[in-house]
């Protein structure tokens, strides 16, 4: 590989994560760049220091701890952290990302150490530009974004979210092999209205409640989206924890006019339909004559329900009132009829026709009726609500069917509708199990039951490696609804693929995403002659570059 001339030496390279390869400098390099002395004689390779952080790693005690752990390395060598990470995917996953990361979100300004991302507060909105372009990054290409207002099932955590943010964007790098230059991570600052935030005299962000009209926090996000784009155009933007009504709101007024998604919404329903595509097809019954029963009725359950009936109506050949019928959307005051002046847009999209079950309708019944009457051989929970599957209600399901499907989606672990063990016990080994958060595999009646994990990294890695492989100029639903026949469609005797196989799945679903991005005329440029070549070409890799230093590096 080519040599790569970089503008740094000594001290000021060593500071900088993105090009730090600490002990695994050359000879040639520590002499070229001035590195004698600052670092130990021993000339390692990156699986030698690979060894040595892991051991490092698990000598943590606890997974905040090792969270904290990974972040500093993270924020000291990129390249390396990223090694670590492919080469420990399933063990280290759940400490960057889920269920660790909705803890340093709220310890975030107790564990802070260094800076990583973008923070755009309130007070500065009227010098976004100049914030953007402090950016040391020239060719950003994915932007994760959010308020920190729903954080994962946890609530307001104020500028605490970024560390969602980060963890999104370590998983696109890791899982989807785009590279960490390209990626930034962005906070907007409109306050927090959690009262032991604005109480905690540790608490980093602005200390205010949030700006709650609406036309000034639509002013805001209009200028930062802006700001964001006017530097880097081609940005790909992941809209991700947003508060239940701004998220769809944010989507609908974006959605048309730049290249973005929403990952609560969006990502949720695709690896949630390939799921169920999945498990349908282990059940023995086809997903268009499986009944479907949601409890809970926000944004990321009525975006699962809607791609559900878009893919009934595209694949199944059902009509969409047929389609409508089999999917149920219910909150604690019921199922969603379309004539409930209540509903938010997103809700009446998948409600039931007017009178369809009304002694079903606004009369609280609770999750054991919700079962003995409307039957389900599916049931997903995204009520963010630990426990709310009781024994009774998924013992009555598995009475009226063989092969229950059931998905407890809320996360992290303590907001998890179910525990793993309980839905093999409750049903006697006869459920088909995936969840949200992680669980380990369950041992009844002496055989072991994988519990796969309906975790948004099948799908959004792969999709922001398409569209960056396409240059789409856009996301459409076609494309998301692409992504999740590609995670059905992965070999795999689970459910899903086990998490070992992540890149890979990655790679298949950029695959499906590009392709649907040429068939609807979306990128400017041609479509290569074997894009699943293409795509691997795409696909960062975890090793150092070798270096010489430009006439006038700083140092």
């Amino acid at each position: 590989m080519k040599e790569l001339t970089i503008g740094y030496r000594g001290p000021v390279l060593l500071d900088l994560p993105l090009l730090n390869k600490g002990s695994a400098f050359n000879a040639r390099e520590r002499q070229e760049l001035g590195l004698h002395g600052l670092i130990p004689e021993c000339i390692e390779t990156i699986e030698e220091q690979v060894e040595r952080c892991h051991r490092q790693f698990k000598n943590h005690a606890t997974d905040m701890d090792k969270h904290v752990y990974l972040r500093n390395l993270q924020d000291t060598n990129e390249t390396l952290f990223y090694r670590l990470l492919r080469n420990h995917l399933e063990e280290l996953m759940p400490i960057v990302y889920t269920p660790t990361v909705g803890e340093a979100c709220q310890e975030f300004s107790s564990i802070y150490r260094r800076a990583r991302g973008l923070f755009i507060s309130w007070p500065h909105r009227d010098d976004i530009d100049t914030m953007v372009n402090t950016v040391t990054k020239r060719n950003v290409r994915v932007i994760v974004i959010t308020d920190g207002e729903r954080i994962l099932g946890l609530g307001d955590q104020g500028i605490g979210g970024m560390g969602i943010p980060i963890g999104k964007l370590s998983l696109y790098t890791g899982c989807g092999g785009i590279s960490p230059a390209y990626t930034l991570p962005v906070v907007v600052d409109v306050g927090t209205n959690n009262p032991a935030l604005l109480e905690d005299p540790m608490y980093m962000g602005w200390r205010h409640r949030r700006i709650e009209n609406e036309d000034d926090y639509l002013a805001m996000m209009d200028m930062v989206i802006d700001g964001l784009l006017k530097r880097w155009p081609q940005a790909l933007i992941q809209f991700e924890d947003f508060a239940l009504t701004k998220a769809n709101m944010l989507l609908d007024r974006y959605k048309d006019r730049l290249c973005c998604f929403n990952d609560d919404i969006q990502g949720t329903a695709a690896v949630t339909l390939g799921a169920l595509i999945s498990a349908a097809k282990q059940s023995g019954k086809p997903l268009k004559d499986q009944r479907i029963l949601f409890f809970g009725a926000g944004s990321a359950g009525c975006g699962i329900a809607a791609q559900l009936i878009d893919y009934l109506t595209e694949e199944s050949g059902l009509s969409r009132e047929e389609a409508v019928a089999r999917v149920f959307v219910c909150n604690r005051a019921g199922v969603l009829h379309s004539d409930d002046g209540n509903l938010l847009d997103f809700q009446r999209r998948v409600s039931q026709p007017p009178g369809s079950h009304p002694h079903l309708d606004h009369t609280k019944p609770g999750l054991q009726k919700l079962v003995q009457e409307l039957k389900p051989s599916v049931l997903i929970g995204v009520t963010g609500r630990g426990g709310v599957f009781t024994r009774e209600a998924i013992t009555t399901m598995a009475e009226g069917c063989e092969r229950p499907i059931i998905l407890p989606l809320s996360n992290p672990t303590s907001s998890s509708e179910a525990q793993a063990r309980e839905l093999i016990e409750w049903t006697d080994g006869r459920a088909i199990v995936a969840t949200g958060s992680p669980f380990a595999p369950v041992e009844f009646k002496g055989k072991v039951h994988r519990i796969a994990q309906c975790n948004n990294c099948y799908i959004f890695p792969g999709v922001g490696l398409g569209v960056l492989a396409s240059g789409a100029r856009r996301v459409t639903g076609g494309m998301m609804m692409a992504a999740a026949r590609a995670l059905a469609d992965y070999p795999s005797e689970a459910i899903l693929p086990p998490i070992g196989e992540i890149m890979q799945v990655s790679m298949a679903v950029a695959v499906g995403v590009a392709r649907r991005a040429w068939e609807e005329e979306l990128c400017d440029q041609a479509p290569p002659s074997d894009l699943d070549e293409h795509i691997r070409d795409s696909f960062w890799a975890a090793n150092y570059r070798e270096y010489k230093a430009a006439p006038d590096a700083v140092g």
